[in-house]
């Protein structure tokens, strides 16, 4: 088997805590989270404690300053015990991001150590009813008023948007410059004319709180621009191979998980007496879904690599989300079906892994945008000529 050497024995320490702080703070509860809709802010506080939040964040801002490895060990150890619930992964991988990337030093000092500390929850708010994976068709609207902009619209499919402090919200302040008019600003929640929506039933994913999110007459201070005045649209692109990096961080998880749960189960499972995992087909089922983990794993390492080296290109990245996120949602599939009758049943881990995996061909671009981008590349120059 091939052997992960991204991690050093640092990283394998940190991920032993990490491991013991889900097997204790998140396990135990998860089921219940589940019924509720949302995960309560106690354990936010527990994981900026147990310095589980923002791990990149450097020192000046209240964070650790390490490297991103520590994130991705995070991001694993959630998804290997299955905890869906916990959106640590978007208030880590993208709104801080977001803020140490572009923000100046006043909105840092202000939220960084709160967002590292887990009392400020942080959320991203760009889709909207009418504008998904084409982000410059938005309409919420930011006008300048004085030195102000007044913000009106509404947000939809937002994770932590029920217990978000912090919101990176992209708005149009020019409407008739497409992308050009695209601006982001960090909105303070507690401000008048915020309002939350409903939380969202969905069909997996069921501790993750996720909303509507409107804005009437949101007055907000031009410093709380992020970035400049229409810039917003080139700072997403520069953000989206992380975030669709992250999504295969997940899928590669995930998969290599669902395959060993499987071969647990169909080695102790009888029927026609002999195991379940004796039936050549089942051999052949998990062989072909092992293979194919190795090289999508392989592959996440190699761009988790290239990203922390700053190599990391749109294409690279698009690629690697179809491949593994294509996987991802088949794995589970597959393996369901080796469990039977017991893998449609919601006390089994397995079924929730696949109600919770559909979402993944659609988060952070849906594959059908990652095969765009990729075959753009491919015919660069190439489509559209007139002979």
């Amino acid at each position: 088997m091939i052997e992960r050497n991204l991690f050093t024995p640092e990283h394998e320490m940190w991920r032993d805590t990490v491991r013991r702080f889900m097997e204790k703070e998140v396990v135990p509860f998860h089921d219940q989270w589940e019924k509720d809709g949302i995960v309560p802010r106690e354990l936010w506080l527990k994981a900026g404690e147990a310095g589980l939040l923002c791990c990149t964040v450097p020192e000046e801002y209240g964070g650790l300053g390490l490297d991103y490895l520590f994130d991705v060990v995070v991001f694993e150890e959630l998804w290997r015990v299955g905890a869906s619930g916990p959106g640590f992964l978007i208030h880590t991988d993208l709104v801080a991001t977001y803020i140490l990337s572009f923000g100046t030093e006043e909105q840092k000092r202000h939220w960084l150590p709160k967002m590292v500390k887990g009392e400020a929850i942080g959320s991203l708010g760009m889709t909207e009813p009418h504008a998904g994976s084409d982000l410059k068709a938005i309409r919420t609207r930011a006008q300048r008023d004085g030195e102000d902009f007044v913000v009106n619209g509404q947000k939809v499919f937002i994770s932590n948007g029920q217990m978000c402090d912090v919101l990176v919200l992209a708005t149009k302040t020019d409407s008739a410059a497409g992308a050009k008019g695209v601006t982001l600003f960090l909105v303070d929640t507690s401000l008048p004319g915020f309002k939350r929506g409903k939380n969202l039933e969905k069909l997996g994913m069921k501790a993750q709180d996720t909303s509507e999110l409107f804005f009437d007459n949101l007055r907000l201070p031009a410093s709380a621009m992020l970035g400049g005045e229409g810039q917003g649209f080139a700072l997403m692109m520069t953000k989206l191979p992380q975030e669709r990096l992250a999504q295969a961080v997940r899928s590669a998880t995930v998969t290599e998980t669902v395959i060993d749960w499987t071969v647990e189960y169909t080695s102790e499972r009888r029927a026609f007496d002999q195991s379940i995992a004796d039936f050549q087909n089942t051999q052949f089922v998990l062989a072909d879904l092992k293979a194919r983990a190795v090289t999508a794993r392989v592959f996440t390492d190699k761009c988790i690599e290239l990203f922390m080296a700053g190599k990391l290109d749109p294409v690279d990245a698009a690629m690697l989300k179809m491949v593994t996120t294509d996987l991802h949602c088949e794995a589970v599939d597959k393996c369901l079906q080796l469990f039977g009758g017991w893998g449609y049943m919601w006390e089994y881990p397995i079924a929730r892994a696949y109600a919770d995996a559909r979402i993944v061909r659609i988060a952070g671009g849906s594959t059908e945008v990652m095969k765009t981008i990729i075959s753009r590349e491919m015919f660069k120059g190439r489509l559209g000529r007139k002979k």
